[in-house]
């Protein structure tokens, strides 16, 4: 008796939130070619390292060296071997990222440099956008835009806010990546942020 064919073995896809709380792992994401990696790899493909290099215009062994530096701190990892077994992808180790900053000077440089990449990114985006609105349908017309308010909210209503919209977010992060979404989908790019109005100093203290 022949013995049961074997099943290939299903890659195992990334899950559950990467939040990083060591200034050290927001340093070690504050580079271009890190950014760049990154939003590749938590779209949910898998990519080696001669490709992203390709992408951020770098050599893949300065690549490699940055996504190392991202492993380091559990943001990405390998991935399995493909079929020809000539270089192992790298993916996310979970389905999205997000970060905690302490108080220090080298935390707020590395949320600086982060930002300014995201902003970049968004202006972009918007550029390329205004090049093609016009012969986009009007329900595309009117979801794309950039807001901006100023609200009034307690500790516990700021928390419960972002906790409403993050879980917004889940809803459709949940089953859907760059390699698995219907087909009348289309990337968007998505920024959130939160910023309490620093409070100025009591006189005395």
């Amino acid at each position: 008796m022949s013995p049961p064919a074997r099943t290939a073995k299903k890659p195992r896809k990334p899950s559950g939130d990467v939040r990083l709380r060591d200034p050290g792992a927001l340093r070690a994401l504050a580079h271009p070619a890190r950014l760049l990696a990154v939003d590749e790899l938590y779209q949910g493909l898998e990519r080696t390292a001669s490709e992203l290099a390709e992408a951020a215009d770098l050599t893949a062994s300065a690549m490699s060296y940055h996504l190392r530096a991202l492993e380091r701190w559990g943001i990405v990892e390998r991935a399995e071997a493909r079929e020809d077994g000539r270089e192992r992808p790298w993916r996310a180790s979970g389905k999205s990222l997000s970060w905690d900053s302490d108080m220090s000077v080298a935390a707020a440089a590395a949320q600086d440099v982060i930002a300014g990449g995201y902003l970049e990114q968004l202006r972009d985006q918007f550029r390329r956008w205004s090049m093609v609105e016009p012969k986009e349908s009007e329900t595309w017309r009117q979801v794309a835009g950039l807001g901006r308010s100023f609200l009034w909210l307690t500790a516990d209503e700021a928390k419960a806010f972002s906790d409403e919209l993050s879980a917004t977010v889940r809803k459709y992060l949940a089953d859907r990546d760059a390699e698995n979404h219907p087909p009348d989908t289309r990337r968007l790019l998505y920024v959130m942020a939160f910023v309490p109005e620093a409070s100025e100093p009591k006189p005395g203290r």
